[in-house]
C-alpha cells in the first residue's frame, strides 16, 4: 500500500482551488446592460434545471438581479480572459463594460436579463430563490433556456468542451487556466470498482 501524502492546514478559506469563469448578466433599474464575473456559482439542482450564483449585496449587479428578477450566466472561451477580467474588477456603476471591451450586450428572448453574444455558452435564468449567506446572497435561477454557438456543438447537437475552451480561475494562485485533455468517461471510468 502506497504512503498516504502529509497534508497542512492552511486554514479556513473561500475556496476549492479552480471555479469557473461565469459571467452574470442582468439589466439595471433603468434599463441599462450590466454584467460581471463571478467564481462562486455552479448547477444547484436538476429539476427544475437551476443554476446558483453568490454576489455581495454591495455589487451593482444585485440591485439589477433582486429588480429584474433575472439573470444570465455567460461561459466566455480562452480567447476573452481580458474581457472577463475586466467585468470582474471594474463596476458598472462607474464604467460602461460593454463599451469598455467593445463586447455586445444582446438581450435575452425568454427572461428580462442581457448576455455577451461573443460568448459562446449561456444560460437564461428566472430568479427562483435568494438565501442570504453572510457576506453574500445566492442567487438560484431556474435555467428556462442554454444558448450555444453552431460551432461549438458536436455531430449529437451538444456542446463540445474542445470548441467551448472555458477557463477556469485558480483562487489561491490568482490566474487563469485552460481545460486540459480529457482524462477519463463520466458514469463509465469508475465502474472497474464495483463488484461483478
Amino acid at each position: 500500500m502506497t504512503a498516504l501524502p502529509q497534508k497542512r492546514s492552511i486554514g479556513p478559506r473561500t475556496s476549492v482551488g479552480v471555479h469557473p469563469v461565469l459571467i452574470v448578466g442582468c439589466y439595471d433599474r433603468e434599463g441599462r446592460p450590466n454584467a460581471m464575473a463571478v467564481a462562486w456559482g455552479g448547477i444547484c439542482s436538476s429539476n427544475p434545471p437551476a443554476v446558483a450564483v453568490s454576489i455581495r449585496p454591495e455589487r451593482y449587479t444585485h440591485e439589477g438581479i433582486t429588480a429584474r428578477k433575472a439573470f444570465t450566466v455567460s461561459v466566455p472561451s480562452e480567447r476573452y480572459v481580458e474581457e472577463s477580467d475586466l467585468f470582474g474588477i471594474a463596476s458598472g456603476r462607474d464604467l460602461d463594460k460593454f463599451a469598455a471591451t467593445g463586447l455586445t450586450p444582446v438581450r435575452s428572448e425568454r427572461v428580462d436579463a442581457c448576455y455577451i453574444g461573443e460568448f459562446p455558452l449561456v444560460l437564461e435564468c428566472r430568479l427562483i430563490e435568494t438565501v442570504e449567506l453572510g457576506a453574500h446572497t445566492q442567487f438560484v435561477g431556474e435555467i428556462v433556456d442554454v444558448l450555444v454557438d453552431e460551432d461549438c456543438l458536436d455531430g449529437d447537437g451538444r456542446p463540445a468542451l474542445g470548441r467551448l475552451r472555458p477557463f477556469l480561475y485558480d483562487a489561491f494562485g490568482l490566474g487563469y487556466h485552460g481545460v486540459g485533455d480529457r482524462v477519463g468517461t463520466g458514469f463509465s471510468s469508475g465502474r472497474r470498482f464495483l463488484p461483478r
